[in-house]
């Protein structure tokens, strides 16, 4: 409940008994581990001084993890992106402890940086940021921009203006944020005084002719206009007794939706070089001046988009706006144009696009002051992510008690044939395709992370043992195969309150809980714990067994489903009444060899997983006849190290 007054959503919280009395496992939910650790102690403080019935500040609490929510998780824009990716079940992975974050797994991950993507040229971004290079190029294409030249000192900035025609514009070249823009200039002294605020925003000044109207801001993503803000220019009311800087605090700055963080829609505003150059045009010295009553001063002509008018913005100023974003070369734009009514074209009002913007602000359109939200997160995710597409490559989890280790290795060697870059963490170590990356234990969250942010990895296989599923967690979401060899209770989880069998099926379900609606779980139909898990499976459910006359495997195949078996000496593929044999057994090394005798089922596991993954059974019979083992003597010394130390 902390975290969800802090502005970051809960939303799950158990308690569980273990074996010993007055000692509990709590699990709550969270986004980010040091405000949930954070809470999560303050809500002890909380519970022990109302034991106690102590005073508790609760108010600086939350606001203490309110401000660590502000500074640790994502930003809002950001946010947006990732929750719409959630609505489509795309995984998202933070690759910082700023706002870039990975969308999908492997091969066919997408990357944004709040309102950029991979897909951002930095060729684009350059020449947006160049506002006389842009302005040229919309112009050779047609798309209607302002008349304006760069000038390097006020006095030339002043002959620029004449030869343009007055009024004009004096803004930043390569400015941002709309800093130092000056609208509407006149004089002479207002146009020099503007080019020196102007120049201290970026490295040189355009001059451009005034458009008549408002200011908009367009946002485009992938070729269309998903959402549009209008601006308003800010004034204050003379009362014949407050200066203008009491005014703004009053009539201004006092509005709620003005404040300095994201959450608010406007910004507060200060009397900055522009802001004291403005009131001076209208012969008021400084912000200390006491304006007459009922005498409106203007403070800022251009800013505060946070008026959504996206319903009313005409056909033919959409395409346009889009069509500027095209000619940039951006995939997200911020196209800001003036024009006295956005619901008719720019060509029959003298309206312009004045600007084009990279990584353009998303809250405005999130949190418009006045308006609908606009969903412009889902917008970049279904342009990163066409319909249908998840970011996901088939992940193959891997769990159980023993034999773990050879069916990840008997997995990667059979999805390699297929020519997909596979990439395998076991306790042999981490193999990226046939090479081996890392040799040490690689059966961990670690592990498993590393190859899902590999952006080469097409097929992922880890393995998790109960007690890294227990200290670390899964390192993926969901799965599109999940496999449990065999339950045994391990002794060696004492320490970690798994003592009795129930305790430790339910730490080994997770692998099937995770699996995917349009997944699979591979289960032991000889092990009557692991088969029992097949109701806990979204997905279908392939079970294998080495006694093709198994109960379950029979039940199973009368339902039409799937079954891997040995049956008179062959491995063979059941579909409900339909067989399909691949090889002898004899004709297999990796089971002639002397070895542990869950040879044969580790075979038939991976033969299931990669059968679920669509791999043709004349490549499995390949990859069968060519896999050279040494994970079972590996799994053999562990468990003599284990044993050893035990004693």
């Amino acid at each position: 409940e902390l975290q969800n007054l802090a502005g970051m959503p809960g939303g799950f919280g158990k308690a569980r008994e273990v074996s010993k009395r007055g000692v509990y496992k709590v699990i709550v939910r969270a986004w980010h581990e040091e405000v949930t650790r954070s809470a999560l102690h303050a809500a002890r403080e909380l519970i022990l001084a109302a034991m106690e019935d102590k005073p508790y500040d609760v108010q600086a609490t939350i606001a203490d993890l309110r401000d660590k929510v502000d500074s640790l998780c994502l930003g809002p824009s950001t946010a947006s992106i990732v929750d719409a990716a959630d609505d489509r079940n795309i995984p998202a992975i933070r690759l910082t402890e700023g706002n870039l974050v990975q969308l999908g797994y492997g091969k066919r991950q997408r990357r944004i940086w709040t309102a950029e993507t991979d897909q951002t040229s930095a060729i684009a971004e350059t020449i947006s940021r160049d506002k006389d290079l842009t302005k040229r190029l919309l112009s050779s294409c047609g798309v209607p921009v302002p008349e304006g030249q760069e000038v390097h000192s006020p006095e030339e900035a002043w002959e620029a203006a004449q030869d343009i025609g007055l009024p004009v514009v004096v803004k930043p070249s390569d400015g941002n944020h709309g800093r130092g823009v000056f609208i509407e200039l006149t004089k002479q002294d207002e146009i020099e005084a503007a080019y020196k605020v102007a120049i201290e925003e970026g490295s040189s000044v355009l001059v451009e002719r005034s458009i008549p109207g408002t200011e908009h801001r367009l946002l485009v993503v992938g070729g269309k206009m998903v959402a549009a803000n209008r601006g308003d220019m800010v004034w204050v009311t003379g009362d014949g007794k407050s200066s203008i800087r009491e005014l703004i605090g009053s009539q201004v700055n006092s509005d709620p939706r003005r404040g300095d963080t994201e959450e608010h829609p406007l910004n507060t505003i200060r009397l900055d070089s522009a802001a004291t150059l403005e009131i001076k045009r209208q012969g008021f010295a400084d912000g200390d001046a006491v304006p007459p009553a009922g005498k409106e001063v203007l403070i800022q002509r251009n800013g505060n988009h946070a008026f959504d008018c996206t319903d009313l913005v005409h056909p033919e100023t959409a395409a346009t706006a889009a069509l500027a974003a095209r000619i940039v070369g951006l995939d997200i734009a911020g196209i800001d144009l003036v024009t006295p009514d956005i619901s008719k074209p720019l060509a029959e009002q003298g309206g312009a696009i004045v600007e084009v913007n990279a990584g353009p602000s998303l809250l405005m359109h999130l949190k418009p002051a006045e308006g609908k939200p606009r969903p412009v997160g889902r917008a970049i995710v279904d342009n990163l992510f066409p319909a249908g597409e998840e970011g996901r490559i088939p992940v193959v989890g891997i769990t159980g008690s023993k034999g773990k280790t050879a069916v990840a290795r008997l997995v990667g060697h059979l999805m390699n044939l297929t020519g997909q870059m596979t990439a395998v963490a076991c306790s042999d170590g981490l193999f990226y395709d046939r090479r081996q990356v890392q040799k040490t234990d690689a059966a961990n969250w670690t592990a498993g992370h590393r190859i899902l942010l590999n952006r080469a990895a097409e097929v992922a296989v880890i393995e998790n043992g109960p007690r890294s599923i227990l200290t670390d967690g899964l390192s993926y979401d969901r799965c599109r195969v999940g496999i449990v060899t065999n339950l045994t209770v391990d002794e060696s989880l004492k320490d970690l309150w798994i003592e009795a069998p129930e305790q430790f099926y339910n730490v080994t379900r997770t692998q099937i809980d995770v699996v995917l609606p349009t997944g699979t779980a591979v289960l032991n139909a000889a092990d009557p714990e692991v088969a029992r898990m097949a109701e806990l499976c979204d997905g279908e459910v392939i079970f294998f067994a080495a006694d093709g006359d198994n109960e379950v495997i029979a039940k199973h195949r009368a339902q039409g489903k799937r079954t891997v078996t040995i049956q008179n000496g062959d491995i063979v593929l059941g579909t409900g009444n339909e067989d399909a044999r691949l090889l002898p057994v004899k004709d297999i090394p990796y089971l002639a060899a002397e070895g542990t005798p869950y040879r044969a089922t580790n075979l038939l596991a991976a033969v299931a997983a990669v059968w679920a993954l669509g791999v043709a059974p004349d490549l499995m019979c390949a990859g069968i006849k060519t896999f050279a083992d040494t994970t079972d003597s590996a799994d053999a010394a562990r468990a003599a190290a284990g044993k050893r130390k035990k004693n």
